[in-house]
């Protein structure tokens, strides 16, 4: 009992078996009883027979009495032994019930008895030949054919009650069948699909994330047991989401809260990139709003000396005072905030210590305060991580650029006192020495015919040295108007195309930041020479400057449609050629300088860049670069 308490299968289970044994009982009983009224109708009509067979014995008997004849004697005789062969039959015998008291086995016995004892008598007197007495005869007659009908009256009515009792046990089946069925069908209703429609609810809540669907079960079977246990794991599922819900909410917040941090640093970047060397006033906003952002602060910095090897504060958000090295005191980036903090001070606050360094470059210390009651989370500790990496890389790059400045000054230096040598200093030692000569040949009072060359020398020499006094100072101003070897070729060929009357072509191929300072001052110079020997001596009507980078080396050729060189050569003297020759030899390059095939003169140098000497170069041909490119529109 337990068990169908406990166990919906287990109810299920004994109603179909009570349902399967009823069936097989009622089958088996139906079969009981059929074999039981088998013989029943054959009883039947043996018993009608017996009445049948008695008539006809008692017409027989009469028969006889009246023509006593053999024949008629043994036809009495075979109609006894028939109706005697009838009553004790099987088929009449089989259909009586075993018990020896039930009325109709005592009907058959009082049937066989007045055969006996009444009508076959008679018959045996009137067969051995003695008078027959009718009334005794109808008497016997009438009385053995009522218990005949009596006899068949009690097989009737014993089927019948085999039939009635198949009726009355089909209907008592049929009836607990059914009782057994409603059972089964209402606590199937009621332990099954109603628990399965609750189980079902839930599931589909649960599916639309509602975990607040209980089935509340009562009972100790299976589905109640699921029931239960879904209704507990649907409460741990709601705990578990609305907890994971939290999570998710705190970690967008933080994710948040961190893109908004690397914005404010991406912005803060530019500022930090491109302030200068006020590193407080472009990092102090950003600082502040990371600060309200992460909820920190103060955030102090502090950059190393590398020569007393101290710490050195450079900036502290929330201070009251600026710092101690403070350069600029017309900037107020770090007195803003009215209400400075003092965390560091008190016992509620502590520091995190990062190091802001490039590599092994230990370049200071960045010291974030925070509350103890609010730790700093993981993804907080990697913005301030990074915040170090930031600014430890603008503090690189900019002592780098403080460095980089230096030694281009350095370097521009270097350049403009070697072109002064080069160039101006040559002339004034040339003029210091012919103004010696004159000084001498005027103490010895030589004639005035013999100074004259002197002086002729002498202006000349001055007109040369304030012709490269002036290039050099063309040169160097454009190199500070606009950046770039480009940029300074197309002013030239510009302020050249001026003075000549037409536009001078400019080819220039050369990737950015190939040349150094020194080697872009002695193309430069190269060209604005030989765009000058065409201004003075070539009467040209065309000019083409083209710079190109091929093969490891730069090409530089200027040409023109002029009268060209008389004797197809450069003339031996010629003081601006030589200066041309000179640079080319300093750059480590060829010059050269010829007539052009379709008129015109050519001047070519090639040489290979510093910055490119890593270039793996080709034993090659000759370089086509000293071969002109025809571009004049004539020819």
């Amino acid at each position: 009992m337990k068990l169908l308490q406990r166990s919906l299968v287990a109810r299920i289970s004994a109603s179909l078996l009570a349902i399967s044994a009823m069936a097989l009982i009622s089958i088996v009983v139906t079969m009981m009883v059929a074999n039981g009224s088998r013989g029943d109708a054959a009883a039947i009509n043996v018993a009608g027979s017996l009445r049948m067979n008695t008539y006809q014995i008692v017409a027989a008997l009469q028969r006889y009495e009246r023509e006593p004849e053999p024949a008629q004697r043994e036809r009495v005789q075979a109609l006894s032994e028939r109706f005697h062969e009838r009553l004790a039959s099987p088929r009449l015998t089989a259909a009586l019930p075993a018990a020896e008291d039930h009325p109709l086995r005592e009907q058959y016995r009082l049937l066989q008895t007045r055969w006996d004892e009444a009508l076959a008598p008679q018959v045996i007197r009137a067969i051995a030949g003695g008078r027959l007495e009718v009334d005794a005869l109808r008497q016997a007659l009438d009385g053995l054919v009522g218990d005949i009908d009596r006899m068949v009256t009690r097989l009737e009515q014993n089927s019948e009650a085999k039939i009635r009792l198949l009726s009355a046990l089909q209907i008592l089946f049929l009836a607990l069948t059914a009782v057994v069925v409603a059972i089964a069908l209402y606590d199937i209703r009621h332990n099954l699909v109603g628990p399965l429609h609750q189980l079902v609810v839930l599931a589909r809540e649960a599916g639309r994330r509602n975990f607040s669907y209980r089935t509340r079960l009562s009972g100790s079977d299976e589905l109640a047991l699921l029931g239960n246990t879904l209704d507990t794991m649907a409460a741990e599922l709601g705990a578990s989401y609305a907890e994971l819900e939290a999570h998710a909410s705190r970690k967008q917040l933080e994710l948040e809260r961190s893109n908004r941090a690397m914005e404010v640093m991406h912005d803060g970047s530019r500022a930090l990139y491109g302030g200068g060397n006020d590193l407080c006033t472009s990092a102090a906003p950003m600082l502040r709003e990371l600060e309200q952002l992460l909820e920190v602060g103060p955030i102090r910095l502090s950059l190393n000396d590398p020569y007393d090897d101290r710490q050195i504060p450079i900036l502290a958000t929330h201070s009251p005072r600026r710092p101690e090295y403070c350069r600029d005191h017309d900037c107020h980036a770090c007195l803003i905030d009215p209400l400075p903090l003092r965390l560091e001070q008190t016992e509620q606050g502590e520091c995190l210590l990062l190091p802001v360094s490039v590599g092994e470059l230990m370049l200071g210390t960045l010291e974030v305060w925070h509350p103890k009651s609010q730790p700093l989370s993981d993804s907080v500790r990697r913005l301030l991580n990074a915040l170090a990496d930031q600014l430890a890389t603008a503090i690189y790059l900019q002592r780098r650029i403080e460095e980089q400045q230096q030694v281009t000054l350095m370097n521009e230096r270097a350049i403009i006192a070697r072109e002064l040598h080069d160039s101006l200093a040559q002339s004034l030692s040339y003029l210091k020495m012919q103004v010696a000569r004159l000084e001498r040949m005027q103490a010895k009072e030589m004639p005035r015919e013999t100074q004259a060359p002197v002086f002729d020398e002498l202006r000349t020499g001055l007109d040369s040295a304030y012709r490269q006094l002036r290039e050099l100072l063309t040169t160097f101003r454009l190199r500070l108007e606009g950046p770039g070897l480009s940029s300074a070729l197309r002013q030239t060929t510009e302020e050249f195309g001026e003075r000549l009357g037409f536009t001078v072509e400019l080819y220039v191929d050369v990737p950015p930041h190939l040349l150094n300072p020194n080697e872009e001052i002695h193309v430069l110079q190269v060209v604005r020479e030989a765009l000058a020997n065409v201004h003075k001596h070539a009467r040209a009507h065309w000019a083409a400057v083209t710079v190109r980078f091929a093969e490891a080396r730069l090409e530089v050729m200027i040409e023109d449609d002029g009268i060209g060189l008389e004797e197809g050569d450069a003339p031996p003297m010629h003081y601006g050629l030589v200066i041309m020759r000179d640079r080319a030899d300093t750059l480590g390059g060829d010059f050269r300088v010829r007539n052009r095939d379709a008129g015109g003169t050519l001047v070519a140098i090639a040489f290979t860049p510093q910055t490119a000497r890593l270039i793996a170069q080709q034993p090659a041909e000759p370089p086509e670069s000293l071969q002109p490119v025809n571009r004049d529109p004539a020819g």
